[in-house]
Order: C-alpha cells, then structure tokens, then sequence
C-alpha cells in the first residue's frame, strides 16, 4: 500500500508542476486582459467533477502500476528459477557424464592391464 501511495504522490507531483506552468501562463494572459471572471456554480460543479476523474483516474494509474510491479517481481523470479534450475539439471547431466567416462577409462585400463599379462604369459611361454 505504501508503495502507491508514493506512486500517486510521485504523479501528483508531476500534475502539480504541470499545474504551476500553466498558473504562470495564466497570469500573463490574466496581466494582458485584466479581468477576471469568477466561475458559476455549475462550472464549478463541472470543474469538480473533472477533478474527481483525474483523481480516480491517477488511483487507477497507481493500482496497474503496482500490478505490473509485482507481475513482473513474480515472473523475474519465475525466470530466475527456472535458470537454475536449467543450470541444476546441465551439471547434473554434465557431471554424470564425467562418471561414465572415468568409469570407462578405468574399464579400459583394466582391460589394457589383462593384455599387458596376457602378452607377458605368450612371451613367457614362447621363450
């Protein structure tokens, strides 16, 4: 919650500035004619009514932003996850292979150790 809260101060803020130029602007042009009028009662209803659309409209702005916030949160770590556990899953896979092959190797050099005696016996009886 607090989060829109400053997500709608931060937008107020912008409004805010957006509503002091043209205050500024307002003045000069107020300078130039030199009347003002006040705003009926109906305007001012109007203006009102204006002003509480911008208000739920920001509301609504601060509520998708978060959503999206906490979206994206939810699928970066999703992401993040399912990283790892590609990375998990490819040691695994790449570790297992390392077994085969030490296990191969010490195959083949029991293998190469049965020949050497095997050879040594042929020659033994050959001489």
């Amino acid at each position: 919650m607090d989060e829109i809260e400053t997500t709608e101060k931060r937008i107020k803020q912008t409004m805010a500035e957006e509503d002091d130029e043209e205050n500024e602007i307002g003045l000069v042009m107020d300078e130039d004619v030199e009347t003002v009028a006040v705003g009926s009662e109906e305007m001012e209803n109007l203006i009102n009514g204006v002003l509480e659309k911008i208000e739920r409209f920001t509301q609504q702005v601060s509520e998708m932003l978060e959503a999206g916030k906490t979206l994206f949160k939810d699928l970066s770590n999703e992401f993040e996850e399912r990283i790892i556990g590609i990375h998990k899953e490819q040691i695994e896979k790449w570790q297992d292979e390392i077994k085969e092959l030490r296990s191969l190797d010490a195959m083949n050099e029991e293998a190469n150790t049965r020949l050497h005696m095997t050879r040594s016996l042929f020659q033994n009886v050959q001489i």
